[in-house]
């Protein structure tokens, strides 16, 4: 009965042979393409397109997987995607839950789109501007907020005679007027 070591080397050598085997077809194979793209005049770029193309309809068809189809909605949304994963080509707007792709990578720069920062940024910036222009023009008409609320400082509804305090009648009720039984005397005209 043959020992654990001659078998592991026995297993080695069929290893090396299957490597080289490998080795041999994928040069074949290789050699084989060459030889088609010189017959065409292609060159890697000219295949490379036509492959992209292809991924390009097959996904406007709706026949794809649905890492792709979250890759090309991630494209439709509002936001310009800001990050781009070189080998599958799915991107990433850098808002929400991070993709895998991305997730655990420490320097995401590397996946950066050329001038994607400078876009966002400024998106960010007019949206920003854009909502605190809304904010205050709300806040000086009294607008109705959130579910049908004013927003902003409210009017003082109760007044404690005794210190002067004021309470809006909005938000948990202060102490003084929270034991108080009858909460009519503390209103204000």
């Amino acid at each position: 009965m043959p020992t654990l070591e001659q078998i592991q080397t026995k297993m080695k050598q069929l290893q090396t042979q299957a490597d080289a085997l490998i080795a041999k077809k994928a040069q074949a194979a290789v050699d084989q393409i060459r030889k088609i793209m010189l017959a065409h005049g292609l060159t890697t770029e000219d295949i490379e397109a036509k492959a992209k193309a292809k991924r390009e309809t097959k996904a406007a068809n709706g026949s794809t997987s649905k890492v792709k189809m979250k890759a090309a909605s991630s494209l439709k949304s509002k936001a310009p995607p800001k990050y781009l994963h070189p080998k599958t080509e799915a991107t990433w707007t850098g808002h929400g839950r991070a993709p895998a792709w991305i997730a655990e990578v420490k320097d995401r720069s590397k996946f950066l789109i050329a001038g994607a920062e400078a876009t966002v940024a400024a998106s960010v910036g007019t949206a920003s501007k854009a909502k605190t222009v809304g904010k205050k023009a709300a806040a000086v008409a009294g607008a109705v907020g959130h579910r049908g609320q004013r927003t902003g400082p409210q009017p003082a509804k109760y007044l404690d005679p005794k210190t002067g305090a004021t309470w809006s009648g909005r938000g948990p009720a202060p102490a003084w007027l929270a034991g108080a039984k009858d909460r009519t005397k503390y209103l204000i005209g």
